[in-house]
């Protein structure tokens, strides 16, 4: 899985530059969540505008990053969702519990505040 990292004050930003996200890529993504998804940061921002299919491994990975930080009351923010990604948060039922910004810049704007 190709992606990079960054901290915007305290808000880790992890951007997914592959297209896909399943199985093995998927994998990799649990791995690198656990790493960065500590309770001493604001935000998890996960950039995923590249990310056109996504299967239940990748929707395990976003869980994932959700079930690590929710007792902290720290949120995991999605960027640049496309439309079959929205579409298959919606139908699990698991939409509500990411929060949803177009940009990265947004969203650390949003936290700020």
């Amino acid at each position: 899985m190709n992606f990079k990292t960054e901290n915007i004050d305290n808000n880790v930003i992890f951007t997914i530059l592959d297209n896909i996200l399943e199985g093995k890529s998927a994998s990799e993504l649990k791995s690198r969540i656990l790493v960065v998804a500590q309770p001493d940061i604001n935000a998890l921002i996960i950039d995923i505008s590249n990310i056109s299919a996504i299967d239940s491994s990748g929707l395990g990975a976003l869980l994932l990053a959700h079930r690590q930080l929710k007792d902290f009351n720290i949120p995991v923010i999605l960027i640049g969702i496309q439309s079959f990604v929205k579409n298959l948060l919606n139908i699990t039922r698991i939409e509500e519990i990411f929060q949803y910004f177009d940009t990265v810049e947004a969203a650390v704007s949003n936290i700020k505040k």
